[in-house]
This record gives C-alpha cells, sequence and structure tokens, in this order.
C-alpha cells in the first residue's frame, strides 16, 4: 500500500508545528522561590516525631517545583520509611496553585492532587479525599528562613485535627 504524498506532506507539517511550538515562559514565583533546595524536615506525623529530608529543585521548564521527600538517613530505625514526590505549579487561567502528590501509598488521581492559593506567607492547599478533605498549607517565615507544613484533616464528626505539623530549615552541606 502506497501512503499518499497530501498526507505524508501534511504529517511533516502537523508534526513540525508541535516540534517549533512555543514554550510558556518559565514560571517566576517569589515565595514558592524560598521552597527551592535541599531542607531537613522534623516533626510530627499523626502524633510521632518524623525525621525526613526534601531536595526542591525547579523542572520541566521552570514550570514546577518537584519536591523529593524522604525519610532521612539520620532517622532511629524505629521510624517508618517514607518516599514521595510531589510537584508545585501554578495554572495562571485558574489563578491556584496545583500540589500532586505521588508516594510509596500508590495514586488515585482525586487523592493525590490538591488545589491552592497564596494567604500572605503561606500556600494553603485542599485535596478532596473519599472520607473527608485534607487540608495542606505551606507558611513562610522569612525571620528565620524557615517553613511550616502542616497538614489537617477533617474527621466524620465534622472537626478538623492535625494530621503532621513540620518545620523545614535549610540543610548545611557536609
Amino acid at each position: 500500500m502506497r501512503i499518499p504524498s497530501l498526507v505524508v506532506l501534511a504529517l511533516v507539517v502537523l508534526i513540525g508545528g508541535f516540534a517549533v511550538a512555543q514554550l510558556p515562559a518559565p514560571w517566576q514565583d517569589g515565595l514558592v522561590e524560598h521552597l527551592s533546595g535541599a531542607w531537613k524536615v522534623e516533626g510530627r506525623v499523626l502524633g510521632r516525631y518524623a525525621h525526613h529530608e526534601i531536595q526542591a529543585e525547579w523542572v520541566l521548564n521552570h514550570q514546577f517545583l518537584r519536591i523529593h521527600e524522604i525519610t532521612a538517613s539520620t532517622a532511629p530505625k524505629t521510624e517508618h520509611p517514607y518516599e514521595a514526590t510531589w510537584f508545585l505549579g501554578y495554572d495562571p487561567i485558574s489563578e491556584k496553585y496545583l500540589l500532586h502528590l505521588m508516594d510509596i501509598y500508590g495514586a488515585r488521581f482525586s487523592e493525590t492532587l490538591g488545589w491552592g492559593w497564596q494567604e500572605g506567607n503561606q500556600i494553603k492547599f485542599v485535596f478532596e479525599y473519599p472520607d473527608g478533605p485534607f487540608h495542606t498549607t505551606f507558611r513562610w517565615n522569612p525571620e528565620s528562613g524557615t517553613w511550616q507544613w502542616l497538614m489537617e484533616q477533617k474527621g466524620k464528626d465534622g472537626k478538623w485535627s492535625p494530621f503532621a505539623d513540620l518545620k523545614l530549615t535549610k540543610a548545611t552541606s557536609p
């Protein structure tokens, strides 16, 4: 079977158009920029002490801040191992932040995608879980150069309770 030359030409033009499509300008966000880098994370998750490390870097044409979180190598052996990758981005059409979670527990789209907004030095996200909403707030403290990472869940009784309260401090170079 011979493919007509007009079809081949149309495919070349179509594919070539994708190749030269203009990329969006890199996303610039002064608050999120503070989160870039290496962090030591300590605090409580479900009432248990947690020691994590974060490496956050701009990826995908500076459209997302990839936040790689892992149990710290210095954590006690009794601490549950954890690893996650978060992608933090911004949708200029809806004027909302996006936070997409991928972790060791697997994924369901509705459970791993949060939408958020900025209020002063913090970004608040809402995740819609089947058993109720879940809030994640990143709060920048410019005086100390630290972040507070607060997670709260709404119980069946309608009350909010802490899931995690973590402090991020810049990691020191070895």
